[in-house]
């Protein structure tokens, strides 16, 4: 009795629409993310590394923000990928709640162990090198993220 019942679940889930308006908007929030990030690492930022200091590069308004550029960058990212948990979305049914539940899992765990592992000397890693304690946050909120796409699997 509970295989066709399964069966008919995955036959309603085969049919629905890959792109909904809450892929797009999960899709723009994490690209826009990654791209305020790399923006201010590579064009904004200071090097701490070079002196004397040289000027920050513009916009004015992302220079003044400093720091909180990073929690700019990782909450669009983390407000997409957790938007992209809803049934609507490709990955917020199916399989692609297990694939995303585990991608946000290993990526937590690895930032958490990369930085770790490089603790001494972060300079090398770009990002992490500005971030000191703050990368322990970013791993667990790729964690956090993880665990809404587990309330979605069923």
């Amino acid at each position: 009795m509970s295989k066709p019942k399964a069966k008919q679940e995955y036959d309603e889930l085969a049919g629905a629409p890959v792109f909904t308006p809450r892929t797009l908007v999960s899709i723009v929030l994490g690209v826009l993310g990654i791209a305020w990030l790399i923006y201010y690492y590579l064009a904004v930022r200071v090097d701490p590394a070079v002196l004397p200091a040289p000027e920050a590069g513009g916009p004015a308004f992302m220079g003044d923000l400093g720091e909180w550029n990073y929690a700019i960058g990782f909450g669009l990212l983390f407000l997409g990928l957790a938007i992209s948990a809803h049934p609507s979305t490709p990955l917020g049914r199916g399989r692609g709640v297990v694939v995303g539940m585990l991608a946000c899992f290993l990526i937590g765990l690895l930032w958490i162990c990369t930085y770790y592992v490089f603790s001494d000397d972060p300079s090398a890693i770009p990002v992490m090198n500005d971030l000191g304690q703050y990368n322990l946050i970013v791993g667990i909120s790729f964690m956090a993220v993880g665990f809404s796409f587990a309330t979605r699997w069923e």
